[in-house]
């Protein structure tokens, strides 16, 4: 082993020598790039945080994944022998224009950059035989999806070290920076700020009933502890804490969400979240009184919680993950709830559908009576990306997937997964343009969209992966001339979460699409996931699309979602707001945890890929077709809530419920709520169908099985099992 100074150095060095590796960590002797090249070249570093790999190691503290890891002060480090490598995976195919390699005092005096398109076949795309260490920057020609540096002769008797390896690609046009201030929409709060409460009242003042309104904000909380604070959320508003773990920022005080606006009813509270922090509520208990698309996550509440707005009145909510609540949580109003890796002190009640999984403290399994569903595990979950201050500097931190999880992901030590600096995400403003937002993607940034309305006249294309698309304060994308807002592409570890798309009023053939249709990769190992990633059509204006959602990629999770073909506001109705399907799911192996769609005038979801798992659905079917024959599907009265297609073999869900309210004809009969092919493969747990007050009737729960509803008393037909 050789001897070390520190863990940034080898060896002691002459104050010479010293001043010699200082120097050369600032030349760049090989390879300078042209105008025109640097032009043409981003700025992004496509190696940062991808899996990284090498012929061999000093010892385990000198290991590949360093010199990929943005951190100037890790490293790779060889064995003290000739040749050795290191090679990186892009993850997909890219147009490689630049390599930059930060040398550590052992540096290579003979070396060759290669490209690959499969890790095995290399093209040499530069080489030199007299490298002079430091950080040498080499303009390089050619297309691969791994790229490898190949040391054939060492400059000192030790091996070849590393402290960064950065590959930068091809882009067209300007290079788009990274990183900047996270614009005027996010309020940026410390404990010494003064007028705290007044500028929470404001932002609430003004958000509080714009339900289709176009104001978009965002409250972060540095670390600290904060007094006598009671933030009432509004719409389309954000709070967070920006700390590492939620007990890092500390409320004394309430994170707030009732239904004042709304006579009491809280069935309308949409559109808004609460995150990573720790509250003391003054009273003992907390109030979060939603309906959908209103996470609850990463939160820890030293106190009780309480889910019904003041007065209990009607609540149709709601999600809560990753979050800590010491006291009892009441959901007392609330129709249906999913909870997910958390824990609880208690929980007091269930109206129709309250569904656990991976929680600790949860009612025991009971359904229908209590209405309970509990999992004691959570198959496969990875929480939602979020921003923090690691010191002054922003970052995302982008947690580990976990198999079969219970309990928080915090909590027990440094949490697990990575971070991302500020400076390798295009912070998105109002006025981005789809093609720099394009452009942004193609220089291997990342996308944080802060809070406000974007208009795309072309697909958002994530082609790269592990990319993050992280939206602050519901950030909305509209997409503009019929256009599909967002794509993304077969690859590995694409992280979608905290956004809004609104359909626009040129009907989409799809708005988000996970994957080209007939995607066949495995991303078993480091699946997609699509967090609080909400879709609306109608309700600002009218909107048209076929289909909300298409997941056609391998193993994607869906981990909470709300996706709405509007019932109420502006341009809604029969023909005004058209949108066929909810979500369909193409691909295997997908996952989805806490699905809300509702009122699609075909299948709210339809389940093509084999070895699909739901846990908890919420679903209502469209109020306002006008006749029974406007749903009438060949033979069968009406679509059903939740489609799994004949062909299917293997399939899976955990409490699953559809409601039916038809306010223009209250005679319309359904067949079932739910419709699946009978196979050995295929099972449902804990279903349920409700007639609303009579307006309309469903003959069935699953296909031909369980009780029609009936009558006007809003009761529930249930089936808990099936087959």
């Amino acid at each position: 082993m050789r001897p070390e100074v520190n863990a940034a150095h080898h060896r002691p060095l002459g104050l010479i020598a010293l001043l010699a590796v200082l120097l050369a960590l600032i030349a760049v002797p090989a390879g300078p790039l042209t105008p025109a090249h640097a032009a043409a070249c981003g700025t992004g570093n496509a190696a940062q945080g991808r899996p990284a790999t090498a012929s061999s190691a000093e010892n385990g503290s000198f290991t590949a994944p360093n010199a990929v890891d943005g951190n100037a002060g890790t490293r790779w480090s060889s064995a003290f022998s000739d040749p050795q490598w290191i090679q990186v995976d892009l993850g997909s195919s890219q147009t490689v224009c630049e390599v930059v390699l930060s040398w550590e005092a052992a540096y290579a005096k003979a070396y060759q950059i290669q490209l690959s398109a499969n890790g095995t076949d290399w093209t040499t795309v530069a080489s030199t035989t007299t490298g002079a260490g430091g950080t040498e920057t080499r303009a390089v020609s050619g297309t691969g999806r791994y790229v490898r540096v190949h040391g054939t002769a060492r400059a000192t008797g030790y091996g070849y070290s590393l402290w960064e390896l950065a590959v930068h690609t091809a882009t067209d046009g300007p290079v788009i920076p990274g990183g900047g201030d996270l614009g005027p929409n996010v309020l940026v709060f410390d404990p010494s700020t003064p007028g705290i409460q007044a500028t929470l009242d404001q932002v609430f003042q003004q958000q509080e009933s714009a339900q289709f309104g176009t104001g978009r904000y965002a409250l972060l909380f540095k670390p600290g502890t904060y007094n006598n604070i009671n933030a009432n959320i509004g719409f389309y508003t954000s709070i967070a804490g920006l700390g590492l773990s939620p007990d890092d920022t500390t409320f004394n005080g309430d994170v707030t969400v009732d239904a004042g606006w709304f006579n009491g009813n809280a069935t309308q509270n949409f559109w808004r979240s609460a995150e990573n922090l720790a509250l003391n509520p003054v009273s003992g208990t907390d109030r979060w009184a939603v309906a959908q698309a209103a996470p609850f996550r990463r939160m820890h509440v030293k106190g009780g919680l309480n889910l019904a707005p003041n007065g209990y009145g009607w609540a149709s909510g709601g999600y809560i993950a990753d979050s800590k609540i010491d006291g009892t949580v009441g959901p007392y109003s609330q129709q249906q709830w999913y909870t997910r890796d958390s824990s609880v002190g208690g929980w007091t009640n269930g109206v129709w559908n309250m569904v656990f999984s991976g929680v600790q403290g949860a009612p025991a399994q009971s359904f229908p009576n209590p209405p309970y569903t509990t999992l004691d595990t959570t198959p496969v979950s990875r929480e939602k990306p979020f921003l923090y201050l690691d010191g002054n500097d922003y970052k995302v931190f982008v947690p580990a997937k976990r198999t079969n999880a219970r309990g928080t992901s915090w909590g027990n030590g440094a949490p697990q997964g990575s971070s991302i600096p500020l400076n390798r995400f295009y912070v998105v403003k109002p006025g981005a343009t789809a093609a720099t937002i394009n452009a942004a993607l193609a220089q291997g940034l990342n996308l944080l969209f802060t809070p406000g309305v974007y208009h795309v006249d072309q697909t958002i294309d994530v082609t790269r992966a592990d990319t993050v698309v992280l939206g602050l304060g519901l950030a909305t994308i509209i997409p503009d001339n019929g256009v599909t807002a967002m794509k993304v592409a077969d690859v590995d570890g694409v992280r979608l979460a905290g956004f809004l798309i609104d359909a626009g009023p040129v009907n989409s053939s799809v708005l988000l699409q996970v994957g080209p249709q007939g995607a066949a990769a495995d991303h078993s190992a480091n699946p997609t996931t699509v967090q609080d990633v909400f879709i609306r059509i109608g309700g600002a204006g009218p909107g048209r699309a076929t289909t909300s959602m298409e997941v056609n990629s391998d193993d994607t999770i869906i981990d909470h979602t709300w996706v709405w073909r509007a019932d109420h506001g502006t341009g809604v109705g029969w023909d005004t707001n058209p949108a066929d399907y909810g979500v369909r799911v193409n691909g295997d192996d997908v996952l989805a945890t806490g699905l809300f769609v509702e009122h699609f005038k075909k299948y709210d979801v339809q389940w093509s890929g084999e070895n699909g798992r739901t846990i908890f659905f919420q679903n209502e079917i469209a109020y306002d077709a006008p006749n029974q024959a406007a749903i009438q599907n060949g033979a069968t009265k009406g679509w059903a809530a939740y489609k799994v297609d004949d062909s299917v073999t293997t399939h899976e869900g955990w409490g699953l419920g559809s409601y039916c309210y038809f306010n223009v004809d209250p005679t319309i009969r359904m067949d079932h709520g739910f419709e699946v092919p009978v196979k050995p493969g295929v099972r449902l747990h804990n279903v349920l169908v409700v007639s609303l007050g009579g307006n309309g009737q469903f003959d069935h729960v699953v296909n031909s099985t369980g009780a029609a509803t009936s009558g006007t008393s809003t009761t529930p037909s249930t089936v808990v099992s099936f087959p």
